[in-house]
């Protein structure tokens, strides 16, 4: 089993230069927020990849198979009990054979039992030298994986995509009057041409979006939008060992609420990505006489509506604003999260899901960073004049990655970097995050955008535990 992404660089690109900043101008913040940024973008530093030498050489490259692990010996000597902490010694090589001498490949680390249905996830701790340490509590007896997804030089070149390339993925716009339609493409951020520009920066959150203007329409006419995908092969590896099983903090033997008790006499606002549709679709599917009220929406993008009289429940999903990798959507059903909770009343019969960040990894991390911020400050603005409304978010997860394209706009490292800025601007809000990283890594079931509906019903089960009165 093979999930290592090795990329090959575009033919046509210039190596160094920081073109992001050239033609995509992030909007300048007041020094309590800039200060906030560069805290959050410190906490999430990789380690440094000495520089590449081009053409970049596989051979030269981290080889889960030339990887070596080692059990270290208990501490304090003796045989190991339910409760110690196992740790493994990871010693990264190349295709060569020859030891890696700097850090900055991301692992993962996962314990399961099929057996018992049990799973969890395990700690890895970067040395910077090449070897590296995974972490598990021993709790049963089992078996454990620890995965190279990516090695530390094409961390470096997923870094260069997202900086030099953050249009690599062209979003359109249909513009229509009567019977005149024409298409531009749109972004957060566009590069500069002949055309003039249709700025849809939303007045209230100040979030950015912008169009080319169409030759014979004006900005007005803007009706629909849509997404087209382009992006430059990967190869892929997977270091296995025999050992115990560990707890970290994601169980997945969640003690089942049934959804009437949990959610009676309440409303769920579910505004997100695809993998927050899932969390709808879900509760539709197996809630019985929550029946869904056909809005005639679009499938993908929604808005959805379910109802449940008996016992006065209403599920409602809404996507989230652009950047959004979607079919056809109408622009008009594009909402921005943080404006949603600042029409929204709240209260103890409201509960909150959001989830957001698929949509958001080809971009520099500074765009997540601010649209994040911007949804904090419309949950405590929220929960300051309803604080008893339920807030819940659930986090990235981990994907397959079977070929370049995967890579190189949903790559795990991506994920990873949002999981930890996610965690630092919402510490200390009366908020509740239900750890999707942690949950798909620790199951037995393939890793997939969209996990299989055995995971999805773990994240409902702590929703609704969440939600029990």
């Amino acid at each position: 089993m093979k999930t290592i992404s090795i990329f090959s660089r575009p033919a046509a690109v210039t190596l160094s230069t920081d073109m992001h900043y050239d033609f995509c101008k992030l909007k300048p913040l007041s020094p309590k927020e800039a200060q906030e940024e560069d805290l959050l973008l410190e906490s999430i530093t990789w380690p440094e990849t000495p520089p590449l030498s081009f053409p970049l050489s596989l051979e030269k490259t981290s080889d889960p198979d030339h990887s070596t692990f080692t059990i270290l010996p208990k501490r304090g000597g003796g045989q190991w009990r339910i409760g110690d902490k196992l740790e493994v010694m990871i010693n990264m090589k190349d295709f060569q054979g020859r030891p890696k001498k700097f850090g900055g490949d991301v692992l993962l680390a996962r314990l399961h039992n099929p057996t018992i249905g049990a799973g969890v996830a395990g700690e890895v701790v970067d040395h910077l030298n090449g070897s590296y340490t995974a972490v598990f509590l021993l709790l049963w007896k089992g078996s454990a994986q620890v995965t190279l997804v990516h090695p530390s030089e094409a961390v470096m070149e997923l870094r260069r995509l997202n900086r030099e390339h953050p249009d690599r993925i062209f979003f359109k716009s249909v513009f229509q009057s009567g019977s005149v339609t024409e298409t531009t493409t749109c972004n957060i951020c566009l590069r500069p041409t002949q055309k003039s520009l249709c700025n849809f920066t939303d007045l209230h959150t100040g979030e950015p979006w912008f169009c080319y203007k169409p030759d014979n329409l004006s900005c007005d006419y803007k009706r629909q939008s849509f997404s087209l995908f382009y992006s430059p092969q990967q190869k892929e590896g997977t270091i296995f060992f025999s050992s115990w099983k560990m707890l970290h903090c994601c169980v997945l033997a969640i003690q089942h609420f049934l959804g009437h008790h949990s959610l009676k006499g309440k409303v769920v606002h579910m505004y997100g990505d695809s993998t927050i549709r899932q969390w709808f679709e879900h509760l539709t599917a197996t809630l019985p006489d929550l029946k869904e009220f056909d809005l005639n929406s679009e499938k993908q993008a929604g808005p959805f509506m379910a109802l449940n009289f008996t016992h006065n429940i209403m599920v409602k999903y809404c996507c989230h604003g652009p950047p959004l990798r979607s079919t056809t959507v109408p622009a008009i059903e594009m909402h921005y999260i943080a404006n949603e909770l600042d029409n929204m009343v709240g209260g103890s019969k409201t509960v909150v899901v959001l989830g957001i960040w698929a949509h958001f990894a080809t971009f520099p991390l500074e765009f997540y960073i601010r649209r994040m911020l911007s949804i904090r400050r419309a949950v405590v603005r929220l929960l300051s004049r309803a604080p008893d409304t339920l807030v819940v978010i659930r986090t990235g997860n981990p994907k397959s990655l079977t070929c370049f394209l995967h890579s190189s706009t949903n790559s795990d490292w991506y994920t990873l970097q949002q999981l930890k800025v996610l965690k630092a601007i919402f510490k200390g809000l009366n908020v509740h995050l239900v750890n999707a990283w942690e949950m798909v890594i620790a199951h037995h079931l393939p890793q997939e955008l969209h996990p299989q509906p055995p995971i999805i019903k773990n994240m409902i089960n702590v929703l609704l535990s969440t939600a029990t009165p």
